[in-house]
């Protein structure tokens, strides 16, 4: 396909219609409206070829996750999403290969009503970026810098599925658990639904895509605390546990990022609160720690030893 060609690929099928989008793809920028009260949020996550996913991941399971990994971080922020923007790097402009991928991010877009506005295309290295936009009421929106010692730290969902579905992939496993963590892995589900339920009750939010420990660690970092958390608490999947041996799964749920979960912190009074919310957004939460003054974020093991998280998570640069 020409470069042009593709972009009208790409607008036919992705351009939802949404009144507040006066001008999408097809012109120098977009023209968009931002509802009265409400303050736009906007982020961006970038996925590259042999670093973020495996040379050969499906391009459907592409398109799904370089949606879902924004709308997790618009999650966080208890942001309702709105729109994206999408900048594709392909080695070669294939048919097939961009259909399959707007398959599967129009699979997500359409579950929360997500218009594609605008891009670019350029050819190099298997690369995609993703911008998404989304709306907030205004001074309601869940930062990381909220957190108070005394404070519960919970987290939705399991933990660790996505680390083990990279080890799948990697070590070509079968099976039905390894295929359940596959899709973990692959098509995240991005908690949007919870993100809103908790504006309004959660003290600070952030979502688990680093690993867990480097995770609550920016959370507590921007709060000006710490935190202690259960090891024996950190929810885990039966396709997990059924999949590898307990103590390679509690690593990867410290550690192993990829999991798009929300970790959040919330009032010991608040609790039973953000339980019937989370619960209404059918999403489980659990409780997995304390937020304490001492900076840094420490782990009670199995045996009841309390000891400094050692787990960094992903460093793009280390």
């Amino acid at each position: 396909m020409r470069e042009f060609d593709l972009i009208d690929h790409i607008r036919a099928r992705t351009g939802l219609p949404r009144g507040d989008v006066d001008l999408g793809i097809g012109d120098d920028a977009a023209l968009l409206r931002v509802p009265e009260g409400q303050s736009l949020a906007v982020c961006v996550d970038t996925m590259v070829a042999g670093v973020h996913f495996p040379a050969g991941t499906a391009p459907r399971e592409l398109g799904w996750k370089s949606l879902a990994v924004n709308l997790s971080d618009l999650a966080a922020m208890g942001a309702t999403p709105a729109f994206a923007t999408l900048a594709l790097t392909l080695p070669v402009a294939d048919a097939r290969w961009i259909g399959d991928f707007v398959d599967g991010w129009l699979a997500l877009a359409q579950q929360h009503d997500v218009a594609l506005v605008g891009g670019d295309t350029t050819r190099g290295p298997l690369s995609i970026t993703v911008a998404a936009h989304g709306y907030v009421p205004h001074g309601q929106a869940m930062r990381r810098d909220g957190a108070r010692v005394g404070d519960i730290v919970a987290v939705s969902g399991t933990l660790g599925d996505g680390a083990a579905g990279l080890d799948v992939v990697e070590n070509r496993v079968s099976g039905e658990s390894a295929s359940w963590l596959c899709v973990r892995l692959n098509r995240p589900t991005p908690r949007v639904a919870l993100g809103g339920a908790l504006r309004g009750i959660a003290t600070a939010c952030i979502d688990v895509s680093d690993g867990l420990t480097a995770d609550l660690g920016h959370l507590c970092k921007a709060s000006g605390v710490g935190a202690c958390i259960a090891m024996n608490d950190l929810p885990l999947s039966a396709a997990l546990t059924d999949y590898i041996d307990l103590p390679t799964a509690r690593g990867w749920q410290l550690s192993g990022g990829d999991d798009y979960e929300l970790c959040f912190t919330v009032a010991p009074a608040h609790w039973p609160e953000a339980q019937a919310r989370a619960a209404a957004a059918g999403v489980p939460v659990c409780a997995i720690g304390v937020i304490e003054a001492e900076p840094g974020v420490r782990v009670i093991r199995a045996d009841g030893q309390c000891i400094p998280a050692m787990a960094k998570g992903w460093d793009h640069f280390a």
